[in-house]
């Protein structure tokens, strides 16, 4: 009998288009393709038993769920179609006391638009509705009209432009590879000698490599065996209603094997419930947690949020390369837009910032927006990121005093360049620590670094900074070096030649128990800086 060892491959078409499919477990490429209508994907699928005993396939991720109140057209909207008459008992939006009316619009509009759907959601660019808000002519009235979706999308087959583009999608998603003003190569070599106190070369090393493109991503080699070695380390812990499994846990049986098969790679048709798991483990919470969480995202929709003009500014900016975030006021953007936004009425102190856009972005490429929403909320309480969101940004700058004493510890001829060159660790790093590396390194990878991040906390980006340091220690020594050549080097997009080195190299710095010591003691040490008032003087 054939074995089943994981999930349903996941497509990250739209909503608006399921895929079938008939897997080929060599190249986990969809054989055939059948539309089904858009904005009606269930809560939960049922997960089919295992055919072996021992493998179980995490449930397909639900669609977002629309703001549960009728819209209510103030005078002062802009153009409604009047199909959204017809769905008008099943939201109602108007504004708060004071809200602003231009944020007001933009909440008015992702609201309008969870009941309407888009046009070609995934497909087609989309017509913009807040930026710049719909004329009062006749041709735009009618150019954003033809955008909504209607009864024919929801019935109508793929054209051929669109299956085409289906198939040139990478295996992640991406239609297009968003460009990058400087690739450069971190070489193989130089994580091929473990982190140790090491002195700067006297002969010139080479420039470093650029590269023209970045390369496709590819399918892992031993993906096949990995796949059936996760179906049987993880297990279901809670059902709903129906079934299906909505919470996994590791096998105690197999807890020794985790973070080893953490830093292989954990196979993409896991990484959800994978996700699920580490981030449940590390912020000590479970079923009750994530229910009380996905309704306080439900209900922070139905507030307006100070922030909602720049978080809708930022949306489409976000991985726009990738299907699911490609048309405006489509699936994947809308999510992101709510996310952010209940996200942004939490915590009063982090507000929004620009940063957490990529984050929630990568989460909603694997969860529905309640579990993408708390996820964001365990990693913003339980992983620090409310340090690094604060005013300040008081954990960038800790995380960036520890990564100067490893530098002043392990490579002490880097960090004399450093300061001799006046460069500062904020100058380059501080992009790297907000966005956690989000525009700094290709999305395979970062999908690497997040399956370890999860795994061991904020620790793993310190050591993710060494590491690029590591790799051009010698560039950053060497007599032609700058300031100028120096932090344009830093401000790369680092392309590794070798990504399990990487893993493997930044595995064992994060399993030296010493080192990690250390890292506790200096972000004490950081601290004790602040509360006397000596920590401006502290870093490069």
């Amino acid at each position: 009998m054939r074995h089943s060892p994981g999930p349903e491959y996941r497509s990250p078409t739209p909503s608006s288009k399921r895929v079938s499919h008939d897997v080929d477990s060599s190249s986990m490429r969809p054989r055939h393709l059948s539309p089904t209508p858009p904005h009606t994907r269930p809560s939960s699928r049922h997960v089919s038993p295992p055919q072996n005993g021992h493998s179980l396939s995490p449930p397909i991720a639900a669609s977002p769920r629309p703001v549960s109140s009728a819209i209510s057209t103030p005078r002062t909207s802009s153009y409604v179609s009047p199909q959204l008459h017809k769905n008008a008992s099943a939201i109602s939006l108007s504004p708060s006391v004071g809200e602003d009316p231009d944020a007001f619009h933009v909440r008015r509009t992702y609201a309008e638009l969870d009941v309407l759907g888009v046009k070609g959601d995934g497909y087609e660019e989309g017509v913009e509705r807040t930026r710049a808000r719909v004329g009062s002519s006749r041709e735009s009235a009618l150019q954003a009209a033809n955008a909504l979706a209607d009864e024919t999308e929801k019935k109508r087959e793929l054209s051929q432009r669109e299956v085409e583009m289906l198939a040139s999608l990478d295996r992640y998603g991406f239609f297009n590879t968003p460009s990058h003003d400087r690739l450069t190569l971190l070489p193989a070599t130089a994580f091929s000698k473990h982190l140790s106190r090491v002195s700067s070369v006297t002969t010139e090393p080479p420039n470093p490599t650029l590269l023209r493109a970045l390369p496709p991503p590819s399918s892992p080699v031993h993906e096949t065996s990995r796949l059936e070695k996760w179906g049987r380390m993880l297990e279901p812990r809670s059902r709903d209603p129906g079934g299906n499994i909505e919470n996994w846990g590791i096998r105690q049986s197999k807890a020794h094997k985790l973070r080893e098969r953490v830093y292989k790679g954990i196979p993409d048709r896991w990484r959800r419930a994978a996700w699920q798991t580490l981030l449940s483990d590390y912020s000590h919470s479970g079923k009750e947690e994530f229910s009380r969480l996905a309704e306080e995202y439900r209900q922070a929709l139905e507030k307006p949020s100070p922030y909602d003009i720049q978080i809708d500014l930022d949306v489409p900016r976000t991985i726009s390369g990738h299907i699911l975030f490609r048309t405006r006021y489509g699936l994947g953007q809308r999510s992101l837009f709510h996310v952010l936004h209940s996200f942004s009425l939490r915590c009063s102190t982090c507000g929004y910032c620009q940063g957490m856009g990529p984050i929630a972005a990568m989460l909603l490429c694997y969860f529905e927006p309640e579990r993408a929403y708390a996820s964001l909320v365990q990693i913003h309480d339980a992983y620090q990121m409310h340090s690094i969101f604060g005013p300040g940004f008081p954990g960038l700058l800790e995380s960036l005093y520890v990564q100067e004493r490893i530098m002043e510890q392990m490579m002490p001829d880097v960090y004399t360049a450093f300061k001799n060159q006046m460069v500062s660790s904020t100058s380059y790093a501080t992009k790297w620590y907000i966005t956690l590396f989000a525009n700094s390194m290709p999305f395979q990878t970062l999908l690497r670094l997040w399956d370890a991040f999860l795994l061991e906390g904020p620790d793993l980006f310190i050591v993710v900074a060494i590491s690029v340091i590591w790799a051009y220690r010698d560039h950053i020594t060497s007599s032609s070096a700058n300031f100028e050549t120096i932090l344009s080097m830093l401000s790369s997009f680092f392309v590794p030649e070798d990504e399990n080195g990487l893993l493997d190299w930044i595995g064992k710095v994060l399993a030296d128990q010493k080192l990690r010591s250390n890292i506790r003691t200096w972000r004490e040490e950081w601290k004790g800086l602040v509360a006397s008032g000596k920590d401006s003087q502290a870093l490069l």
